[in-house]
């Protein structure tokens, strides 16, 4: 099939339909990641519909649609944890022995099958969590099965909030785009204009999407979660590394958080130019692991965080780092994790 340059959001619409035959989203995938907006095939806005639709379906019949963690390993300093919430088992477990040191605050390496918790550092602990905050965003935007093809302008108000941290921005007010695009701007390149118009646009405005933020939070367990708004500029946003993992297992049951939160490289045409874009995610542009869902984070009161959902030795696992001192640190952090964890040995 030739390719031809359109929107990655494109290849969205038509997974559906490789559901239901022989061709897999992970091909597909594959398919349209040989370049920056190099996708194969069309889409309507009834395509984008339908996996919505069929996302919300999956997520009410999968195994993992609730997440009991189970905490099965010591903290790194070899002290067992006890300030977990009632639901966490904990058990002392010293087969997962050599356990990496990290220089991240907090950190959480989680089966994402079993929920069986394989690293813990501080993982209990409410920290400041920046845009990592837009993982629940996505999945808000995701429940509420929107019009993904409307067409959103931003205005001035989506590029500042009482009591945000300022930020630079390569977009502008007035810049128009579908509420897809706006979506991947927001997980891909953490854009908080993007994520802030999402939540201005959501039915019943700013209010409704935080409120719905927050009821999300409390109906997947995450007791030490609080939302402010919708982009993380506010260090009022906090959440713990448990709470982040539960997020995480569930963010990767839809394709279209999946898709759009691992793109590594994305032109966006708005027009009358043109913004060339990475992923902030050093890991998903190297490509040298299997990460399904990604999402970075910064601000100083939070550190250098990212949230994870990769394979390690053919286990689904959730890797969270808090306050990491630098981007370095943080990807340093996040490869001991995955290469440790990767030679764990399963539990039967």
């Amino acid at each position: 099939m030739k390719q031809s340059k359109k929107s990655l959001i494109h290849v969205l619409g038509m997974s559906i339909l490789l559901i239901m035959s022989s061709t897999s989203f992970a091909e597909l995938v594959m398919d349209a990641s040989k370049g920056p907006g190099q996708a194969a095939l069309n889409w309507s806005s009834e395509d984008a519909n339908q996996l919505l639709n069929g996302d919300a379906s999956a997520e009410e019949v999968s195994p993992q649609g609730s997440t009991k963690i189970t905490t099965s390993v010591r903290s790194s300093n070899a002290v067992v944890a006890h300030s977990a919430p009632q639901n966490v088992q904990i058990l002392n477990n010293s087969n997962y022995s050599n356990q990496p040191s990290v220089n991240a605050r907090a950190a959480l390496v989680m089966d994402a099958q079993t929920g069986e918790v394989l690293y813990s550092k501080n993982s209990n602990t409410a920290f400041p969590i920046a845009s990592l905050t837009k993982l629940m965003t996505a999945v808000v935007i995701a429940d509420a099965r929107l019009n993904m093809s409307e067409k959103i302008t931003l205005q001035q108000a989506d590029f500042s909030c009482s009591g945000c941290k300022s930020s630079s921005s390569t977009l502008r007010a007035g810049d128009s785009m579908n509420r897809a695009e706006a979506l991947l701007f927001a997980l891909m390149k953490s854009e908080n204009p993007a994520a802030s118009a999402l939540a201005r646009t959501f039915p019943g405005g700013r209010a409704a999407f935080i409120s719905a933020m927050n009821a999300k939070a409390k109906s997947l367990g995450m007791h030490s979660t609080h939302y402010l708004e919708s982009t993380g500029l506010h260090p009022g946003n906090v959440s713990s590394a448990r709470d982040l993992g539960i997020l995480v297992n569930k963010a990767s049951q839809y394709s279209l958080i999946r898709q759009f939160s691992t793109t590594p490289s994305y032109d966006f045409n708005l027009g009358y130019r043109v913004l060339k874009s990475n992923n902030t995610n050093a890991l998903v542009r190297n490509g040298g692991w299997n990460i399904n869902i990604s999402k970075t984070g910064y601000i100083n009161e939070a550190g250098r965080c990212v949230a994870m959902h990769t394979t390690l030795n053919n286990r689904p696992a959730v890797v969270v780092l808090l306050g990491a001192d630098t981007s370095a640190a943080r990807t340093n952090d996040a490869t001991r994790l995955m290469t440790w964890a990767s030679q764990l040995p399963k539990r039967i």
